[in-house]
């Protein structure tokens, strides 16, 4: 068992029966799910709200219910991952392109649990993952600059097909590049909001509660947000 199977199964184990879910989206949630479905193939009744088409896909398959952003006020747990996470808990998502769906499920779950291998915790944000910022394409060229001169390098997502990539809200993706990683997170995610045509930023602030860690060595930590 890898690190994610070990970090996803046991963020699973959170989700209690009847609790209402956020989905997350990635390789490491992929095995939350699994476990999830498990527990549907069981008999259980497990519920969610997906943050991505290929969740929602996955989820189906697995015999989970699909919930709708309409059917509910609040979630009671989401599970998730990121592509980098601090000491302080501050993320950055969006490597699979479903930050702005993540990022609204998170802001309704009671609780927010993020599941990650071990190489994904740092100690400073965008040292080893560039932060990625869904922009309208119409605005593209200006945001592109905007952002620049806030001290990244951006480059548009292409899609495996070579073509700009689209995310499932049909925008487009700057991943944005910082040379020394990102000293302020705070201040940047004010400055990068306050661009016209940005959607969403990667930079998830405030949003987590826990996190569990696997390791290669088959170790699974869960630390609790001070």
């Amino acid at each position: 068992m890898d690190a994610k199977e070990i970090a996803g199964r046991r963020a699973a184990a959170e989700a209690q029966p009847g609790m209402l879910l956020g989905l997350g989206t990635g390789s490491t949630v992929h095995w939350t799910l699994q476990a999830l479905g498990e527990r549907a193939a069981r008999g259980e009744r497990v519920r969610g709200v997906p943050t991505s088409l290929d969740t929602e896909r996955k989820a189906r398959q697995l015999g989970i219910e699909i919930l709708r952003l309409d059917e509910v006020v609040a979630l009671d747990l989401a599970i998730d991952g990121a592509d980098e996470i601090d000491a302080r808990f501050r993320m950055i998502k969006g490597g699979g392109g479903a930050l702005l769906r993540e990022k609204v499920v998170a802001s309704l779950a009671r609780r927010v649990v993020i599941v990650v291998g071990a190489n994904k915790v740092v100690e400073r944000l965008g040292t080893t993952f560039a932060l990625p910022i869904e922009v309208v394409p119409f605005a593209l060229a200006p945001v592109a600059r905007r952002l620049a001169l806030l001290g990244c390098d951006p480059k548009l997502r292409l899609g495996k097909d070579g073509l700009e990539y689209r995310t499932d809200n049909g925008n487009a993706i700057l991943d944005c590049a910082f040379a020394h990683g990102i000293a302020d997170p705070e201040r940047l995610e004010r400055d990068i909001d306050a661009i016209p045509g940005v959607v969403e930023s990667g930079l998830f602030l405030g949003l987590a509660h826990a996190r569990v860690v696997g390791h290669d060595d088959g170790r699974c930590e869960v630390v609790e947000q001070a």
